[in-house]
């Protein structure tokens, strides 16, 4: 039985291309369509889709809010279309936190040219929202007060993209700024991790993929200010999302946190988000890291950023003293370089298949016997802080 979707744009050109690429797989069906946000919502209460496609900007009740009315009244899996813009991307990470799963750039001229690559992926990624259904809901209740990052001698935030990033000033917090919601319909079983191995560590490394922004928030957000090590991100996103997604784990976490630059140098307590279009590489010594960001044209490297790259660096600079960790997404990025880790005597985790959106980049360091444990996404923060931190 095929998939039932819902495509939800104000643009008729966009909906009747949508549903065409869409009906091309025998696995899925459009059943209707809807022309602004109101209308999605009543649809997703009589027809319960499997997976809605959602535009962000339209009349009457734009993306972001019908997305919070649909979670509320009738959970489903939500892909979303977002322009190519800072604006887009914020808007983006907005519906994200509020129960979209995933989201795709929302590229006129390949759906009018009838792309194959495009609607290879489209189809790709409804499939795999389709499949995570019954995961889905979520609480609606946001925590309204970030986590307060100041102390009584801090007068100033230091901007994510400062050129004084070398200053150890600490950072003021948003106090509207919410924090990610949390997963409720899924068991969280007890952390495998009861006690630090006693393993020291340099550096903390994530990649993932699709999921990734709301799980990585919800790791990030509780990991503490004071964490000893630098921590690296590899996140598959558009260059026009990364400084935005930068930007918001910094107002929300007690850590700081930039979008890399190259030439940035590792610090304890600053997490550094590898720019979307771009590669990022581990630089120098262990003791005097250093970031180098850089343009990658070549045809061969499918990721960019790569967390093979990435982490396959990282291994050359800070050998076993890392700790990897893998989490959803699509495909098996992050493989390769989880194995240099490993050889060099690095840690790797996984995040397990029941919280995850995509159980692909996971499943591919599991199945490799790379990882050392899999981890539900709501013990990872713990866990991390465990093993690193040795509490």
């Amino acid at each position: 039985m095929a998939y039932k979707v819902l495509v939800v744009d104000d643009s008729s050109f966009f909906r009747r291309r949508l549903s065409d690429i869409l009906n091309k797989d025998a696995n899925l069906e459009v059943i209707d369509v809807a022309i602004n946000g109101r209308e999605a919502v009543e649809k997703a209460v009589s027809l319960k889709p499997d997976v809605i496609t959602m535009d962000i900007e339209m009349p009457i009740l734009n993306g972001i809010d019908a997305v919070k009315q649909i979670m509320a009244k009738a959970p489903t899996a939500i892909l979303m279309f977002s322009s190519l813009t800072h604006q887009g991307a914020k808007a983006t990470l907005e519906a994200l936190d509020a129960g979209a799963l995933d989201f795709l750039p929302k590229k006129f001229n390949e759906i009018a040219q009838n792309s194959d690559e495009a609607g290879s992926l489209l189809r790709q990624r409804v499939n795999q929202l389709a499949r995570k259904k019954a995961s889905v809901a979520r609480s609606a209740t946001f925590n309204q007060a970030a986590p307060n990052k100041a102390t009584p001698s801090s007068t100033s935030h230091t901007s994510a993209k400062s050129t004084t990033f070398a200053r150890t000033q600490t950072k003021r917090t948003e106090s509207t700024a919410r924090s990610e919601v949390s997963r409720t319909s899924v068991y969280t079983p007890p952390s495998p991790v009861k006690r630090a191995s006693g393993k020291s560590y340099k550096l903390l490394a994530i990649g993932t993929s699709t999921g990734g922004p709301v799980a990585l928030q919800k790791i990030l957000t509780q990991i503490p200010q004071n964490f000893p090590v630098p921590i690296i991100l590899v996140q598959h996103m558009p260059a026009a999302f990364t400084s935005a997604f930068a930007s918001r784990l910094n107002a929300l976490c007690k850590i700081s946190v930039k979008e890399a630059e190259d030439g940035d140098i590792l610090r304890p307590g600053w997490a550094y988000l590898a720019p979307g279009g771009r590669q990022m590489i581990v630089d120098g010594t262990e003791n005097a890291a250093k970031l180098k960001v850089f343009d990658d044209n070549s045809p061969r490297v499918t990721y960019k950023p790569s967390v093979d790259i990435s982490f396959g660096s990282a291994a050359k600079v800070y050998a076993g003293n890392v700790l990897a960790v893998i989490l959803t997404g699509m495909g098996a990025d992050g493989r390769e370089g989880s194995r240099m880790l490993k050889s060099k005597g690095a840690k790797i985790w996984a995040q397990d298949e029941q919280s995850c959106v995509v159980y692909g980049m996971p499943q591919a360091v599991t199945a490799a016997g790379i990882s050392e444990i899999e981890l539900p996404l709501e013990s990872i923060a713990d866990a991390i802080i465990k093993e690193v931190a040795h509490g």
